[in-house]
C-alpha cells in the first residue's frame, strides 16, 4: 500500500526529531498544522486527499517565498534565508515544476486551440492553460507567459 503524503510528512517528521534537525522538524510541523487547520475547517472535520494536501503545502511554500521577499527588501537576511531554506524543504513534497520552455509550448498550443488574440483573451486561454499546468506551474509565471504570448 502506498503511503498518504500526510503520512509521509508525519513519518518525515518523526525521522527529522530524532536527527534533531530543528529547521525541518519546525517547517513540517508548521505544514501539518495547516492540514490539520484545513481538515477541521468547515461544518464537519473530514480527511483530505493527497491533491488537497498538496494544495495547502503549495500555499504554505507560497507563504515562504513571499516572507521572503518581504524581509530581503526590509533588510532582515537572516530571517529571509531561514524562509527560503524552509521552502526548499516544502518543495521536496512538491512535484517538479514546469520548465519555461515548457510552460510557453504549452500555453502555445492553448492560444492556437483557443485561436485568441490580444489581451482580451485571456481569459479563455487561462481556462485552456490551467487544468493542464495544474500543481506544475505558479499562476503568476502562468498568467505572465499568457500575457507576453498575447501580446505578440
Amino acid at each position: 500500500m502506498t503511503t498518504s503524503l500526510k503520512q509521509r510528512l508525519q513519518d518525515d517528521l518523526t525521522t527529522a526529531i530524532r536527527s534533531r534537525d530543528e529547521l525541518r522538524s519546525a517547517t513540517i510541523r508548521l505544514t501539518l498544522s495547516a492540514i490539520t487547520n484545513e481538515e477541521v475547517s468547515g461544518k464537519t472535520a473530514r480527511r483530505l486527499s493527497d491533491d488537497e494536501v498538496l494544495k495547502v503545502i503549495t500555499r504554505e511554500a507560497k507563504k515562504r517565498r513571499e516572507a521572503a521577499e518581504a524581509f530581503a527588501q526590509g533588510g532582515r537576511a537572516e530571517s529571509a534565508e531561514r524562509e527560503r531554506a524552509e521552502g526548499e524543504v516544502l518543495a521536496e513534497y512538491l512535484p517538479q515544476q514546469l520548465g519555461d520552455e515548457e510552460l510557453a509550448e504549452i500555453v502555445r498550443a492553448a492560444v492556437a486551440e483557443s485561436g485568441a488574440q490580444g489581451p482580451r483573451a485571456m481569459g479563455a486561454v487561462m481556462k485552456i492553460v490551467n487544468p493542464k499546468v495544474a500543481g506544475l506551474a505558479e499562476g503568476g509565471r502562468v498568467a505572465a507567459e499568457v500575457r507576453k504570448q498575447l501580446a505578440d
